[in-house]
């Protein structure tokens, strides 16, 4: 008896449907786009005197180390770009210190080369320079299709030249320019940490956006990071802070008007 031959339909028809269910197969960290982090470190003389600099830098360790060794479920970056936000002149440019500079190494290495790196000894704190640099290099490197974040350490006090403005009035949040980061992605969060709970509403009131995505983080919250620290108990297993980091700085912003 002639067994019965299969139609080049039902082929083609079979076929798609292994594709279909080994795509369904796949797990969701393969489909979701890796993130670009940026990290703006604040080196004016104002956050130093703020008497929260110190503490920035040992939680930046943590959070590089934590991203880029995907602990505790932190999204691993695809590149990542660490450069300073100040200057002693207007509109200076900085170097970006790429991913590999911290490939490999541990959380006391990254404190050590960000404080070699990052010294705060800058008289302006002008963040316009550093979301044109931001821009450049997404647009230079191709990164515009995945999610883009700014990690910013600062006291969120913009000082810089503008005619007839004092440092910390409602004009100098109005020259803040975040129009070339507006649509580098369609997803773009800018993260501030260690601001006070007025600077931080300065910026969220006064600084004009619309598809940013803007989160701000309490210096008084930010000193809570150290509590989640589990003396003695290996990185890979401080379950606290890298929940802590995801609840409270990594938090998932909302577009705005949503």
């Amino acid at each position: 008896m002639r067994r019965p031959t299969m139609t080049r339909g039902a082929l083609v028809a079979l076929t798609a449907c292994a594709l279909l269910l080994a795509g369904c197969g796949l797990q969701a960290t393969d489909r979701k786009p890796r993130m670009t982090l940026f990290i703006g470190v604040d080196t004016s003389g104002s956050f130093e005197n703020s008497g929260h600099y110190d503490d920035s830098l040992r939680f930046l360790a943590h959070y590089i180390y934590g991203h880029m060794n995907r602990l505790g479920g932190l999204d691993q970056p695809k590149a990542l770009f660490v450069a300073a936000i100040g200057g002693k002149d207007p509109n200076e440019p900085k170097a970006f210190h790429p991913i590999h500079d911290f490939a490999g190494k541990d959380v006391d290495q990254i404190e050590r080369d960000l404080r070699k790196w990052y010294a705060p000894n800058d008289a302006l704190t002008d963040f316009n320079p550093f979301f044109e640099q931001v821009a450049r290099i997404v647009k230079d490197r191709n990164l515009t299709l995945a999610p883009i974040t700014l990690m910013i350490v600062t006291d969120g006090v913009p000082d810089y030249s503008v005619p007839g403005a004092k440092p910390g009035s409602d004009q100098m949040y109005e020259g803040i320019d975040l129009s070339p980061l507006e649509y580098l992605s369609r997803r773009l969060t800018l993260r501030l940490a260690y601001v006070s709970p007025k600077v931080g509403a300065s910026w969220r009131e006064l600084v004009p956006r619309h598809r940013v995505r803007l989160w701000t983080v309490d210096s008084e919250v930010m000193r809570g990071w150290r509590a989640q620290v589990r003396n003695n108990a290996a990185l890979a297993r401080q379950e606290k802070l890298w929940s802590w980091i995801q609840d409270n700085v990594d938090y998932r912003v909302r577009s705005i008007g949503v």
